[in-house]
């Protein structure tokens, strides 16, 4: 097992190195559009700045080394600041510090025990409803940087004490006034006008990402003029040290564990699903293969680390993993000069890093909205079966008003029942003659388990069958599960009653695998 985690097969499989250049330049403008999303997330938990930019230091850090995906960006998200906010608020942040801990704990044998694996169950109309659903909360966050700072700092966080919903912010007011809505509003969209512009010009194409070259030719100019306009610095100071090491200063009790496991499994679930999911998204960009077992040992590897750096973890974020797509970032070096260059910013940058308008960084996070959001499968709504239809707008619909992990949860489930649904119809006995043989041949065709055995025992009644001997050829059927076994032995009590007999041949070897187990408790007569 620990092979597959050795550097030298991470280096050789999973691209430690992609283009050098691009990767640099790249993760130089992932780690400038980190930094707002950091403190803001700060806020959500009702943590200091520097606790949610030190997890995206972390976090960003040890995936890109340790992680399962190259070029994915991890960092401080939202989904997880949501889940926290409610255990800072009540107990303190040293409390949250240990969750983290238990969290990564929990991801990490997540990881050893190949659970992984089983983000493959997620099914497609589930994927877009997320990709969705996440590029509409991504564009609901970037309108509160039309607010000023008073209202956008106290708005979130009551609210997100009793419940979270990305269009809180559209009724809580505080939106900035007159020239200064205007000029944030102007350099929003010179910034996104850039991004699309700038590729087509060769030579400064070839030179510098798109989003690195708005973020410096906007900032120029608004300083240069001294525009009127909010910048990183008027969230909050970016400045701090290094990152020390710290135990949580809580009670070491049953008492303590009862109050933070519940938290920890939550946020491992919904940092692992979003990690996951992103992964997948990356898959499919990039025409790559990640490996989901190590993303979910990278991923608690680096929220072990927060726990005990005053750190409050985090997991894959798509908007920043999506920037680096669009600024040509494909290597493992993309997210570690990301992480590397903020705690850079945060060491001895902060000056320049304040400056910055928060007008470039939107215009980049409202390109990754348009880029990120699934705009050719809406036309296939109509067209698809109406059962996904629904669990595309679900999902999205409950990642915008709920949350991605309840919403992930909710379109699995549909899915699921869907799918039992659907194939509950498709068993059936077939009656065919053989040729010079007045005897009836019995063919059991389908799946036979929980949502199928009613139709099952209503095709199967014995006064259906004018002979006494209904012999059944399985080679075209499965038995599932229990619920299969409880319907045969119990038809084959009926048919005894009846004076009859009921039997099975020609039975697959996975089912009959079941059978046999269950041979002591159940009566199923096989015909080999």
């Amino acid at each position: 097992m620990f092979d597959q985690f050795k550097l030298s097969s991470i280096v050789s499989k999973y691209h430690f190195i992609g283009n050098p250049r691009n990767d640099i330049l790249s993760g130089l403008t992932v780690a400038l559009a980190l930094v707002p999303e950091a403190i803001a997330f700060s806020f959500v938990a009702h943590v200091e700045p520097l606790v949610g930019l030190y997890a995206a230091f972390f976090v960003g850090f040890i995936t890109a080394v340790c992680g399962g995906r190259s070029g994915m960006i991890s960092g401080a998200t939202g989904a997880m600041a949501v889940v926290m906010v409610a255990l800072v608020v009540t107990h303190g942040v040293e409390y949250l510090f240990a969750a983290i801990i238990l969290t990564g704990l929990i991801q990490v044998s997540a990881g050893l025990l190949r659970l992984g694996k089983f983000i493959r169950l997620v099914p497609y109309p589930v994927m877009l409803g997320f990709v969705n659903g996440l590029a509409i909360v991504i564009f609901l966050a970037q309108l509160g940087q039309f607010k000023n700072k008073e209202n956008v700092t106290m708005e979130a966080l009551p609210s997100e004490a009793t419940g979270h919903s990305a269009l809180d912010v559209l009724f809580s007011g505080g939106w900035l006034q007159g020239s200064e809505m205007g000029i944030m509003v102007a350099l929003t969209f010179l910034t996104m006008g850039m991004i699309v512009i700038l590729p087509k010009l060769p030579t400064v194409g070839k030179l510098i990402p798109a989003p690195l070259a708005s973020i410096i030719i906007v900032s120029v100019l608004a300083i240069s003029l001294n525009l009127d306009t909010k910048s990183v610095g008027d969230l909050a100071s970016v400045s701090g040290g290094l990152p020390s090491f710290h135990l949580p200063v809580i009670p070491i009790n049953t008492g303590t564990l009862v109050i933070i496991i519940p938290y920890a499994f939550t946020l491992a679930g919904i940092g692992l699903v979003e990690s996951l999911l992103t992964l997948t998204l990356i898959d499919e960009i990039t025409d790559t293969k990640g490996n989901p077992n190590l993303e979910c040992l990278g991923q608690g590897m680096a929220n072990l680390v927060c726990g005990f750096f005053r750190a409050m973890g985090g997991c894959a974020m798509i908007g920043q993993s999506m920037i680096n797509m669009e600024s040509g970032g494909r290597g493992r070096l993309s997210g570690l000069m990301a992480s590397i260059a903020l705690l850079a910013f945060i060491l001895f940058l902060s000056d320049l890093i304040e400056m910055i308008p928060l007008a470039a960084l939107t215009g980049i996070m409202m390109m990754v909205v348009i880029g990120t959001f699934a705009w050719p499968p809406l036309k296939l709504l109509i067209k698809v079966p109406k059962e996904d239809a629904l669990v595309v707008i679900l999902v999205t619909a409950v990642t915008v008003v709920q949350d991605l992990a309840i919403a992930v949860l909710v379109g699995v489930i549909i899915s699921c029942m869907v799918y039992a649904w659907k194939s509950s119809r498709q068993i059936e006995m077939n009656n065919i003659k053989s040729e010079g043989s007045d005897e009836p041949k019995y063919i059991l065709q389908g799946n036979l388990f929980f949502a199928s055995t009613s139709k099952f025992k209503e095709i199967l009644s014995p006064s259906r069958y004018n002979t006494d001997d209904v012999l059944l050829d399985a080679s075209n059927a499965n038995l599932w599960d229990h619920s299969a076994l409880e319907a045969l032995d119990s038809q084959t009590t009926k048919f005894r009653q009846a004076g009859k007999t009921l039997g099975l041949k020609n039975v697959q070897p996975e089912s009959m695998k079941i059978i046999r187990r269950a041979k002591k408790v159940y009566e199923i007569n096989i015909v080999e």
